[in-house]
């Protein structure tokens, strides 16, 4: 009989790309994901990757293993899910994911109306970015994953999950108030010579690919997750940089200037795992995310 958690490290190994990536995704350490790797080969008794220099690549047995694999691992936490629920074991918690500039905006009226509609229900919130949510929910860590897009999702990112979008986000350029930019523009092309401060990694990613489109590369002087920081060095003239909208209602350093970026937008979404029906943490949660985040008051 096949075993599950070594199904799981398969899945991950597929999905991360590498033994070294699925060992920090699922928080193992690298020789425990080798070592049962070897053991599932030698249960099914044919071989599932074939190492490549440094990397490993999935044999045709090992592509279908994880195709079964992803299917079997979705109904066994489906099943996992209506019994709990049926003995009582998960009705009284709902765990959530959130990235910080939802988890400061959001989050809070969310909190506040699962406090007032389920008083018994215990809320457990845990900050995280779209990666490490995402990896969270998948390990069955949290009930739902607040994320953020930029356009088209990764692929991986749909993987396995059912996405509501909840909340279009504009995007600013984040410049010093001193006339460094005698002409702030709402085009990007305007600062190709700017040094520029950037954020978290899927934020860094779409810095990259929306200069291009412009045009340019951009010069990376700074690099911080950290939305307070990165507003603190535009404004002692550092440089400048892109903030998505929440992240400027959560905290708004009044030594910046602020200029909308036209067709520039991210997207807030809620990740479940699996295909509905939700189980019942989830779907509180989702209720409570419709019936709680509205469009703020965007700063100009």
């Amino acid at each position: 009989m096949l075993d599950l958690s070594r199904l799981r490290v398969l899945v991950a190994v597929s999905r991360e790309g590498s033994i070294t990536a699925a060992a920090e995704a699922l928080h193992y350490a690298q020789p425990s994901i080798s070592h049962q790797l070897a053991k599932l080969e030698a249960e099914v008794g044919v071989p599932l990757l074939q190492r490549m220099g440094r990397g490993i690549r999935l044999t045709d047995a090992g592509r279908l293993l994880v195709q079964r694999a992803e299917a079997i691992l979705a109904q066994v936490e489906s099943v996992h899910a209506e019994m709990e629920e049926l003995a009582g074991l998960r009705t009284g918690r709902a765990r959530l994911a959130a990235f910080p500039s939802a988890l400061a905006t959001l989050v809070p009226r969310v909190a506040a109306h699962v406090a007032a509609r389920h008083p018994a229900v215990e809320l457990a919130l845990i900050e995280a970015e779209p990666p490490e949510a995402l990896s969270a929910l998948r390990n069955n860590e949290v009930d739902v994953a607040l994320v953020f897009e930029h356009g088209e999702p990764p692929q991986a990112d749909r993987r396995d999950t059912t996405m509501t979008p909840l909340l279009d986000e504009p995007l600013y350029m984040v410049t010093p108030p001193d006339g460094s930019w005698d002409d702030p523009a709402s085009q990007l092309s305007t600062y190709a010579g700017a040094r520029w401060i950037a954020g978290c990694q899927r934020c860094r990613e779409h810095l990259v690919a929306a200069c291009d489109q412009a045009g340019f590369a951009p010069h990376i002087e700074f690099e911080t997750d950290d939305y307070v920081a990165v507003q603190a060095l535009v404004a002692a003239g550092l440089g400048v940089s892109l903030l998505p909208g929440l992240t400027l209602v959560a905290s708004r350093n009044p030594g910046v200037r602020l200029d909308r970026i036209a067709g520039l937008r991210r997207q807030v979404v809620a990740a479940v795992y699996g295909r509905p029906p939700a189980s019942q943490p989830a779907q509180m949660l989702l209720d409570a995310l419709r019936a709680t985040v509205v469009e703020p008051e965007w700063p100009y």
